[in-house]
C-alpha cells in the first residue's frame, strides 16, 4: 500500500480521548507553519503500548475532505529503531493486497476475494471462495485481519495490547466455522520490524490467549505476516514464526 501523497513529519506531544493526538509540525504545510501544534485523528482503538509515546517522531497524512472535522490522521511512528505502522483502518487493504498479489502463499488458489462477508450477525474480513457456474459459492475460506503492533521482548510482537471482547467473538466465530466443515484463518499482520516471532499477549488478555491455543486445536489456521513500513509504502513483506 502506497501512500497517495507525501507524508508530513511531527514530533508527538500526546494522546488524549482515544482517537486524538497533539503534535508539533517538523516542517511549513499550507496554512500551518514549523512548530505550530496540530491535532491529529488516530484510527487505533487499542492502548498503543509500546507503539507511541511523547516525544517520538512520527509521519501523518493530509486529507483535504471537507467532511472530515480533522484534516490530518497519523500513520506511523518511530521509535528510534523501526518505523511503526498505527493505522489500523488500512490493515483489511494491506491483507487483501498481499492475497491478490500471492505474497501471502497459504491463501491462493482462489477464483474470488469478498471483503466484509456478513456471516449471521457479524462480519468476516475476508471471504475467499471459488464460484460454480451457477454462481454457487464453493471451496470457502473465512479469513479474520488483526493489525499487530505491540512489541514484547527484545524481537518479540504480541497481540492484543488491551482485553477484547470482540477479537474473543471471533475466535469463537472461526471456530464454529471450522467445525461446520469449511476452512478459517486468524491472520495477524504486524506493522513494524524490528520484531521475528508472535505470540498471544497472555498477561494482558489471558482469554484471548486460549481461545486462540483452543481455535489452534479445532483446525483454525493461524497466520502472521510482517510488513515492511517506509515513509512511502507500507506492504506485508515475510511470514514469521509464532507460539502459543
Amino acid at each position: 500500500m502506497k501512500f497517495e501523497n507525501e507524508l508530513i513529519k511531527v514530533k508527538v506531544i500526546k494522546r488524549y480521548k482515544r482517537f486524538l493526538v497533539d503534535a508539533i509540525l517538523e516542517q511549513d504545510h499550507l496554512e500551518h507553519k514549523k512548530d505550530d501544534v496540530i491535532t491529529i485523528h488516530t484510527a487505533n482503538t487499542g492502548s498503543m503500548k509500546t507503539c507511541l509515546e511523547p516525544g517520538w517522531n512520527a509521519l501523518i497524512s493530509f486529507h483535504d475532505n471537507p467532511k472530515r472535522k480533522l484534516k490530518y490522521s497519523l500513520e506511523l511512528t518511530n521509535n528510534g529503531s523501526s518505523l511503526i505502522g498505527v493505522n489500523t483502518s488500512v490493515t483489511n487493504s494491506l491483507a487483501i493486497e498481499a492475497i491478490e498479489n500471492g505474497k501471502i502463499k497459504e491463501l491462493q488458489g482462489f477464483d474470488k476475494l469478498k471483503p466484509e462477508y456478513k456471516i449471521g450477525k457479524s462480519r468476516i474480513d475476508i471471504l475467499l471462495y471459488d464460484q460454480a457456474d451457477n454462481e454457487e459459492m464453493t471451496n470457502r475460506c473465512f479469513v479474520e485481519v488483526k493489525n499487530v503492533s505491540m512489541k514484547s521482548e527484545s524481537d518479540l510482537a504480541t497481540f492484543p495490547d488491551a482485553v477484547t471482547e470482540r477479537g474473543q467473538k471471533h475466535l469463537n466465530e472461526l471456530m464454529e466455522i471450522v467445525k461446520g466443515g469449511e476452512r478459517a484463518c486468524m491472520l495477524y499482520i504486524i506493522q513494524r520490524e524490528d520484531v521475528s516471532r508472535f505470540k498471544p499477549a497472555k498477561e494482558i488478555d489471558p482469554e484471548y490467549a486460549r481461545l486462540l491455543k483452543e481455535a489452534k486445536e479445532i483446525g483454525v489456521e493461524i497466520l502472521v505476516y510482517r510488513c515492511s513500513v517506509t515513509p512511502k509504502e507500507v506492504k506485508v513483506d515475510t511470514a514469521i514464526p509464532y507460539e502459543l
